[in-house]
């Protein structure tokens, strides 16, 4: 019996997120979100009022991820636009978790 491995593409990439996103509990449900998909990272609120982290993990969970950033959210959010940057493949992650920096 031969196994098959089958490699699992990792990817990196950080993101804005811009709209009505803080004081509505966005980090907490980005988050969970991201626990939830396997990922690592993190997400932080900035003095312009957005949102912006790094994630990394798995390809296919990666752009999950993006698409519940940029239609999702917190249940009172209101998300006018999602940026992200800098995605590229990596060999191993560097995070050690997903958390919420402040």
């Amino acid at each position: 019996d031969s196994l098959v491995h089958t490699m699992v593409k990792l990817v990196t990439c950080k993101y804005e997120i811009s709209g009505k996103v803080q004081g509505v509990f966005f980090r907490k449900y980005t988050h969970q979100q991201g626990q939830a998909l396997g990922l690592r990272g993190w997400v932080m609120n900035t003095e312009q009022g957005t949102v912006v982290g790094e994630m990394e993990g798995p390809e296919d969970k990666v752009s999950a991820m993006k698409v519940w950033l940029s239609t999702e959210g917190s249940p009172k959010s209101r998300i006018d636009k999602a940026e992200f940057a800098d995605e590229k493949t990596i060999t191993s992650v560097s995070f050690a978790s997903f958390e919420v920096r402040r």
